[in-house]
């Protein structure tokens, strides 16, 4: 359980998240997650990294029960590790393919926004259910997947796009059926680790030079909002219900 990273292939590095159940991160596993992806970026021999999870999904976000019972300190602790984990995708200094599979939620949505490519399963969803738990941010990543009007319906929605609709989007690469998918991942992963090596290096650094939207600033504004949210107290309130539909249709 935890981090680990593997190379599969020359210039192949593959990171892989595995927190059962869900792959809802705690605070310690977006640090975890941010240094392994540094790592790998800084290896020498690495041309591409792939982002994998482990599990029944690729990402369902930061842990809402550390939240709950840790209070502050887990909010501040879970903040901070998204924002590290989501620029070390985006600046890891070769090119990130996110392998995402089942849903991939919240924080989720904030890794592979930031990956330079997506190859995807038949079954993957994606989603922002952040105004159902209490939280605001990573709207800067979902921007980067759909088009401006979709964003902003999904995220006040709550509602989930599938990887067929992100591929017609043109934001996913490739959808294949799951027994595919690390096949895919790295059919794509070896062909630009086929690269030269330090070229593939300046070529990640001169395309996030010019892109037009500073996500590390971008995310860091939106998350503003969340700390306004919970000193108003509104955050709690929604946070609390989290789990308590579940819990009713138990009974």
């Amino acid at each position: 359980m935890g981090v680990s990273t593997s190379s599969p292939e020359k210039g192949i590095s593959v990171v892989t998240v595995d927190f059962p159940p869900v792959n809802a991160l705690p605070v310690r596993g977006w640090f975890e997650l941010a240094d392994a992806l540094r790592a790998a970026g800084r290896d020498a021999e690495v041309r591409c990294v792939v982002l994998a999870a482990e599990g029944r999904g690729f990402n369902a976000g930061v842990d809402i029960k550390e939240i709950q019972r840790e209070g502050g300190s887990a909010l501040l602790g879970a903040n901070s590790g998204c924002a590290e984990a989501f620029a070390a995708v985006y600046e890891c200094e070769v090119p990130v393919v996110a392998e995402v599979h089942g849903f991939c939620l919240g924080g989720g949505i904030g890794l592979v926004g930031n990956a330079d490519a997506i190859v995807a399963s038949d079954d993957a969803v994606f989603g922002l259910p952040e105004l159902d738990r209490g939280a605001l941010g990573a709207a800067t990543h979902l921007a980067r997947l759909v088009p401006q009007h979709l964003m902003r319906a999904l995220y006040y929605t709550s509602r989930t796009a599938t990887a067929a609709e992100l591929h017609r989007h043109g934001s996913v690469w490739r959808v294949v059926p799951r027994d595919e998918l690390r096949s895919a991942a790295l059919e794509l992963a070896r062909e630009i680790a086929a690269k030269d090596g330090r070229l593939i290096r300046l070529a990640k650094a001169a395309i996030n030079g010019i892109d037009p939207v500073d996500v590390r600033r971008s995310y860091r504004f939106e998350q503003g909002f969340t700390f306004e949210a919970n000193l108003a107290g509104v955050a709690d309130r929604v946070r609390d219900t989290f789990g308590q539909d579940s819990r009713e249709d138990s009974r």
